[in-house]
C-alpha cells in the first residue's frame, strides 16, 4: 500500500469513528462526563489509535468532546449555570441566523420543513423527536451564508443535546403541544418572510426551554 493510500485510509477510518461516536453522544448512549477510552474505541472499530485521536479532535471542534491533559477525552459535563448561559447565547444568535437565512429559503425548503413538522406531530418517540427537531431547526438556518454563524449554532446545539433530552423526558406529554404550536407559528412566519415575527417566535421558543430547564432541581447526569 502506498503512502497516499495509507493516508486516505486513515482519514476514512477517522471519519467512520467520528460518525459513530457523534451519533452515540447525540443519542445519549455516551453521557456528559463519561470518558472515551482510545484503546477501547480502537479495539471496537479495529483501528489504530491514530484515527481514533483524529476522530476525537473532530468531535472536540464540534463541541461534543473535550480533552483533559493526562486523562484523555470525555463528553463535556455542564453545570446548570453553563446550560442556562448557552441557551441565552442561542436566544441571541439563532434569531440572527434565521434572519440571515430567511430570504434564501426556497419553496423546497418550506415543503421539507412542513414535512418534518408533520412527522414530529405524529406522536414520535423522544429519540425520534430529538432527531427531527434538530433537523427542523438547522434546516431553517440553511439559507444563512455566513459559515461562522452556522458553525457556532451547530456547536451550541451539540452542547445542549443531552439537556434537550432531559427537558423532553421530564414532561413530554404536556410539552409536545406547546412545541408543535410554536413550530407552526415559526413556519408561518418563515413562509411570510417576516423577520420580526421569526425573531419573536424563535426567541420565545428557545427561552421557554431555558426557563423550564432552570426550574429542574438538578441537571446531574444519571438522574433522568
Amino acid at each position: 500500500m502506498s503512502a497516499t493510500e495509507e493516508a486516505v485510509g486513515s482519514v476514512l477510518a477517522s471519519e467512520r469513528v467520528a460518525d459513530a461516536l457523534r451519533q452515540a453522544i447525540l443519542d445519549g448512549q455516551i453521557k456528559p462526563g463519561e470518558w472515551i477510552r482510545q484503546e477501547e474505541i480502537a479495539e471496537r472499530f479495529g483501528a489504530s489509535r491514530l484515527p481514533v485521536r483524529d476522530a476525537l479532535r473532530i468531535l472536540a471542534a464540534e463541541g461534543l468532546t473535550e480533552h483533559e491533559p493526562n486523562r484523555g477525552a470525555r463528553v463535556p459535563l455542564l453545570s446548570s449555570h453553563e446550560v442556562s448561559v448557552i441557551y441565552q447565547i442561542r436566544e441571541r444568535l439563532e434569531p440572527l441566523a434565521l434572519i440571515e437565512s430567511l430570504m434564501n429559503l426556497t419553496d423546497a425548503h418550506l415543503a421539507q420543513l412542513d414535512e418534518l413538522q408533520g412527522r414530529i406531530e405524529a406522536n414520535v418517540s423522544i429519540d425520534e423527536f430529538l432527531s427531527l427537531d434538530r433537523e427542523f431547526h438547522l434546516l431553517t438556518y440553511a439559507g444563512c451564508q455566513l459559515g461562522q454563524i452556522n458553525s457556532v449554532v451547530t456547536r451550541l446545539w451539540n452542547s445542549t443535546q443531552y439537556y434537550r433530552r432531559v427537558y423532553m423526558t421530564t414532561g413530554q406529554a404536556g410539552r409536545m403541544w406547546i412545541v408543535n404550536s410554536e413550530h407552526r407559528l415559526l413556519l408561518d412566519a418563515i413562509a411570510r418572510r417576516d423577520p420580526i415575527d421569526c425573531e419573536r417566535y424563535l426567541t420565545g421558543h428557545i427561552r421557554r426551554t431555558r426557563v423550564e430547564l432552570e426550574k429542574l432541581p438538578s441537571l446531574v447526569v444519571g438522574e433522568f
